[in-house]
């Protein structure tokens, strides 16, 4: 009897804070295509990673974490904050070195439509930040905060039951000043079996003022648990201006609220 009481126990407390129940965790990790999938109302879900770039100028790029946190307000509507550490080893350039950080991005992820049909399940994500912009040259120096802001439409049409196809359109602005950033990604997942899901992917940066950058990467995710999923992906850069390689390794976690 003790035993059954304990048991019950566990089950009640393991229920409040989430681990039994709203189907599988969906996340935005580990692929650059964003899910349309909304985090579950009064949940709270946590993504976070470690990024390590390489690019073609020779620096090395960390992100140490990146950390996206998302709460659903409604069954069409999360809250999304993103916080990440960056750094970097920097080559000194007879012009000088301009610094960008963005260590905070307030936004929300909002859906539009299911899927019906050719018609692809579709939400729109946006986010804003005050970034830091250093600049030290051999005539002026300056440390200002500038406006940040970036949004995406995020699709995702089923082809069978184990393969899909997510793709994102948007755009995004370092500078409201500066000539915004055009983004896609286009990236087919295979479902390999309840635990295990792969992805390819291409995706890419186009701006008017700036080389164009075009990439390929590919990942695996393993669901510990219908709250629980770890990641691993890499890729490279197949344009001059695109970094020559990433790694990224991270997980993700959900939880209920009361």
């Amino acid at each position: 009897m003790y035993k059954k009481i304990c048991l019950l126990s566990c089950c009640i407390l393991i229920s409040s804070i989430g681990f039994c129940q709203n189907g599988k965790i969906e996340t935005d990790r580990p692929d650059q295509t964003e899910s349309p999938f909304i985090v579950p109302k009064k949940w709270i879900q946590i993504e976070a990673g470690f990024t390590a770039t390489t690019l073609k100028n020779g620096f090395v790029e960390f992100l140490t974490p990146t950390i996206l946190s998302k709460y659903g307000i409604s069954k069409k509507t999360e809250l999304r904050v993103i916080t990440q550490l960056e750094g970097s080893n920097k080559k000194i350039y007879e012009i000088g070195i301009a610094e960008i950080n963005t260590p905070l991005q307030i936004g929300f992820k909002t859906a539009f439509f299911e899927e019906k049909g050719l018609r692809p399940k579709t939400s729109l994500i946006a986010h804003a930040a005050l970034q830091n912009i250093n600049y030290n040259g051999i005539f002026e120096s300056s440390n200002t905060k500038e406006l940040a802001l970036n949004f995406r439409f995020t699709m995702q049409n089923s082809i069978t039951k184990n393969i899909s196809l997510g793709y994102n359109v948007g755009m995004e602005w370092e500078r409201m000043t500066d000539a915004p950033s055009y983004i896609y990604t286009f990236a087919p997942g295979f479902t390999l079996s309840p635990k295990w899901y792969a992805y390819i992917e291409a995706f890419g940066f186009i701006n008017k003022s700036e080389s164009p950058q075009h990439n390929i990467d590919g990942g695996l995710a393993y669901s510990v648990n219908d709250n629980l999923k770890l990641d691993i992906s890499s890729g490279f850069g197949i344009s001059k201006a695109a970094p020559n390689w990433y790694f990224s390794v991270g997980g993700s976690i959900r939880f209920k609220t009361n």
